[in-house]
């Protein structure tokens, strides 16, 4: 059977514009592929009230143990302005050793070299023992809620055994090989709103300014020292992202007051601890102020390491051959599907140089993309040795 062509694959899978949470028919097309190497595939679109519904995929190729699984997502982040593409970004051309569209970077090209580095290892070992599996999403850059969340659950109820999966996100900063990503922080979004009393800026004693507790409790979040770090993550870090106060008059003290805030935490906390400790605050400092709060929390996800083992070695001496680079063990950066995949299975991330995703002309290199493919293929050889 013929190998089938990374490049070639990369772009017919980057036609399709997948802006989350749209399909535009980029599952049913990867499905076709995937039968044709003989896996059988299940298409699963899981609904949601108040959220779109979204389609997935789970294809397996084998019936035994061990399970190594490869996940990823075929959405994509909306272009903005296309005028400030040089090409049509769903319309991908190669140009200066490059291959540009969207979703050229994060993830299409990663997922069209996990398909050809498949194809090219059934080539060379037609009766390998143990399984192949795709878990592909159409919910990663969106909502999350039906997307790899609700792929996990299902694969739960049909006692779906993974033994292994390496998420391709792009995880090196500059260069291919640079770094396998083992865990990632857990992320915490607060709302935060401030009642006062609403009243005349002559007459201050007449009303309560919402925006003096407000400023109050965000300068107190600023300063809590959450922790120093660990040997495998970065210290707890929050930054406030939004202040605003919904007043049309200058001479006009407000009733309200809000802001929003988000936590990238390390495994010494969940987002429960975290919750308790902000509470306290907010609660002191509305009694002082005589003011009341609401608070709405958003947990993206809990922080995770993923204990290293002989197939994290292994994935690390594989991206060194190929690279000439021994890449780092890593927790930076934001969270991925893996926080979902965690549940049923270890694993890592591998995948491009993540410098231009999301951006104008998303782009990546010829060379990465051969040589990724190279780095895919030779895992599978390995694990399945």
């Amino acid at each position: 059977m013929k190998s089938l062509n990374e490049l070639q694959l990369a772009k017919e899978l980057i036609k399709f514009p997948s802006i989350t949470p749209v399909d535009a028919g980029v599952m049913k097309f990867l499905e076709k592929k995937l039968k044709k190497l003989g896996f059988k595939t299940k298409i699963l679109e899981f609904k949601e009230k108040n959220f779109k519904p979204v389609k997935n995929l789970y294809a397996r190729l084998g019936t035994k143990g061990p399970n190594f699984c490869y996940a990823g997502h075929l959405d994509v982040v909306p272009p903005g302005n296309i005028k400030d593409w040089t090409i049509d970004p769903f319309r991908p051309s190669v140009k200066k050793g490059h291959l540009i569209g969207r979703g050229a970077n994060d993830m299409k090209s990663s997922i069209a070299s996990f398909v050809s580095a498949v194809s090219k290892f059934l080539n060379e070992n037609k009766n390998f023992k143990g399984s192949i599996s795709l878990l592909i999403t159409g919910d990663e850059e969106g909502d999350a809620i039906n997307g790899t969340k609700k792929v996990v659950e299902y694969l739960k109820k049909k006692r779906e055994r993974i033994n292994f999966c390496l998420v391709g996100e792009p995880t090196n900063p500059n260069k291919l090989g640079e770094m396998i990503k083992i865990g990632r922080r857990g992320s915490l979004t607060g709302r935060l709103k401030i009642f006062g009393l609403q009243g005349h800026v002559a007459y201050p004693h007449r009303a309560n300014n919402p925006s003096t507790t407000i400023v109050e409790i965000l300068k107190l979040l600023k300063e809590i020292r959450f922790d120093k770090g660990t040997k495998d993550f970065q210290p707890t870090n929050l930054e406030v992202t939004k202040i605003s106060i919904d007043n049309k008059a200058d001479n006009v003290i407000p009733g309200t007051a809000e802001a929003t805030f988000n936590i990238r935490f390390n495994n010494k906390h969940s987002s429960n601890s975290i919750k308790k400790k902000l509470n306290k605050i907010f609660s002191k400092m509305s009694k002082k102020n005589k003011s009341k709060y609401e608070i709405k929390y958003k947990v993206s996800g809990e922080a995770f390491l993923t204990k290293t083992n002989k197939t994290t070695f292994m994935v690390q001496n594989v991206v060194k051959k190929i690279t000439k680079i021994m890449p780092k063990l890593s927790t930076t950066g934001g969270t991925s599907d893996l926080r979902f995949i965690k549940e049923i299975s270890p694993g890592l991330e591998f995948g491009l140089v993540g410098k231009t995703m999301h951006k104008v002309d998303e782009a990546v290199s010829l060379k990465d993309l051969k040589n990724l493919t190279k780095i895919y293929q030779n895992i599978l050889q390995n694990y399945f040795k």
